[in-house]
């Protein structure tokens, strides 16, 4: 099984700009939330999430294309590549999210960036973010607009759950580590 700190160490590997090493903590803090609220392994649904970008940097114009050949190597299973795959479907992948695991990636994703974009605004970040605002956020197409809330909003009908239910997890998750992912109150 992936660990936390096996996926850490692969990305490492193909890895380099602070900004996508931010990102992958975004969406492993979500998926960690995620994992709780399914009752799954909190640690590897962190990995899985953490890891979700592997070769993003490296093939930015063919994400996910160089992924599965090299996780397979350094020992990552198959379902967890099928979940990272997964997280995209529709855009950069054919393989479609079927297990509550890969449609959570999927999912979370894209509603990292708008909550990491609603918190910035504020003066205590995420701290004291509240579902309410930040739906306003997500109704706004011109905030955080390369952000895909029609991929959000598949991710959370194929979850059965509504957009600010997903939102309230994943706020929670993301609130546990405010410092490290740079959303804690601004001095």
């Amino acid at each position: 099984m992936l660990t936390f700190e096996k996926a850490k160490a692969l990305l490492l590997t193909t890895t380099t700009e602070e900004h996508l090493f931010l990102h992958a903590m975004n969406v492993s803090a979500a998926m960690k939330g995620m994992a709780r609220h399914f009752g799954e392994n909190e640690e590897h649904w962190m990995a899985i999430g953490y890891l979700h970008d592997y070769d993003y940097e490296q093939h930015p114009d063919a994400h996910l294309q160089f992924t599965a050949e090299p996780l397979k190597a350094a020992g990552v299973t198959g379902e967890e590549i099928r979940a990272i795959l997964a997280h995209g479907y529709g855009h950069c992948s054919d393989v479609e999210p079927v297990t509550v695991l890969e449609k959570s990636l999927y999912m979370v994703d894209e509603l990292t960036g708008i909550i990491q974009a609603a918190a910035r605004m504020r003066p205590l970040g995420i701290t004291d973010l509240e579902v309410s605002s930040f739906m306003k956020k997500f109704k706004d197409k011109k905030f955080a607009a390369k952000c895909d809330r029609e991929l959000i909003k598949k991710g959370c009908e194929m979850l059965n759950m509504e957009v600010k239910d997903a939102a309230q997890i994943v706020i929670d998750a993301m609130r546990e580590y405010a410092d490290e992912l740079q959303l804690g109150p601004k001095e």
